[in-house]
Order: structure tokens, then sequence, then C-alpha cells
């Protein structure tokens, strides 16, 4: 008698490029995270670039928490991090915080990110970026978002740029092998608790 299989979840991932910087060494990296995500078989993603995006500074008139918007781009924004089971958020340090372009295009929305994990690629120089994640957590806690332990942090990242491409280092890699290997189970788990919670 054979036994049926549980087929895998596949996770909704949201790749995040965090900087709208006219020249931005976020992109290739980011490019570099969608690719081996896309690659593999666990997740469907969505690479959102926020410069392409371009949310207007937040022009809503009444507090997100409502959930009453009144603009087309916020209703567009909220539809599709609604639909997204995780986030990786490809983020520059800047000034020992994170860009508002990323803060703001949080700041949009609320329980759209609730009990969702989100992942860091963080990038800096000497710091790695590291201080702008850490700037970023209690904003993830106020939205009820699920930091992942695993994350990236390249140091004096623009020396693996070249031609508009990042390459990686064996520890880059495999880095991401470890942060794809947690979203792909708190997607999933995360899912199943915010049907019980919100129905």
């Amino acid at each position: 008698m054979l036994l049926k299989q549980e087929v895998p979840q596949m996770v909704k991932l949201m790749i995040v490029v965090g900087s709208v910087r006219p020249v931005r060494v976020g992109l290739p990296v980011a490019e570099w995270v969608r690719d081996v995500a896309a690659a593999d078989e666990r997740f469907e993603v969505d690479f959102c670039d926020l410069k392409e995006l371009d949310l207007p500074f937040m022009d809503e008139p009444k507090h997100p928490r409502f959930h009453d918007y009144s603009l087309p781009h916020t209703f567009a924004w909220s539809e599709r991090v609604a639909g997204t089971d995780a986030f990786i958020f490809i983020s520059p340090e800047y000034n020992y915080s994170y860009s508002p372009a990323l803060k703001n295009a949080i700041d949009y929305l609320f329980v759209e990110w609730h009990r969702k994990p989100v992942a860091f690629v963080a990038y800096g120089g000497a710091s790695s970026g590291s201080r702008g994640v850490a700037a970023m957590r209690p904003v993830m806690a106020a939205t009820g978002m699920v930091a992942a332990m695993a994350g990236i942090e390249l140091t004096f990242v623009g020396q693996h740029v070249a031609d508009g491409v990042f390459t990686p280092t064996d520890a880059h890699t495999a880095a991401l092998v470890n942060v794809l290997a947690e979203l792909a189970i708190l997607g999933p788990e995360l899912a199943t608790m915010r049907a019980k919670l919100y129905g």
C-alpha cells in the first residue's frame, strides 16, 4: 500500500532592493539572491526594486493599522505584500541606520507584515551593514515581522562587484543557503499560525 506523500508548500518570497540611489551595489547583490532563490524549487520569487516601485513619501490620510487605504499605489503595494510568505531585505547602511526608501515602504502598511519572516542581506564597508540591520530590528518587532536567525553581512561589498555583477565568495553562498533553508521552514509554519490567529 502506497502512502500519500505530502507535497511541500511553495513559499512566495519577496526580495526587496532597499536602495534607490542611481548607482547601487545593492542591485547586483539582490540579483544574485534572486537568481539563487529562483533556481530553488521551494520558492516563487517576487523581485521588488523599490526604485522601480517608486512609492511616494507616505501620503495616505489614515494610519495604516486601519487598513483603510485610498490611493492606487497603496492598494497595489498592499496586495503584493499580503500575498507574500517571506521576505529578504537587501539593505545598505546609511549613517548607522538603513535606507529611508525601505522605511517608507514598510510604513505604508501594517497588518500585511504581521507574523511573516524576514531575513537580511546587509552590505556596507567595514561594518558590513550590521548597524543598519540593528536599527531595523525594532521596526520589525513593531510590525510583527519575525526576524530569521540566518542572514548575510557583506563587508566592503564594492570589492565583489564588477561590471554590474556581484561575485560571491564560498562563505557568501553558504550563508545564502542557510537563509533560504530557514525561510523555507518559517514561511509555511508562520502561514499556518496566521491562519489560526486571523482566520
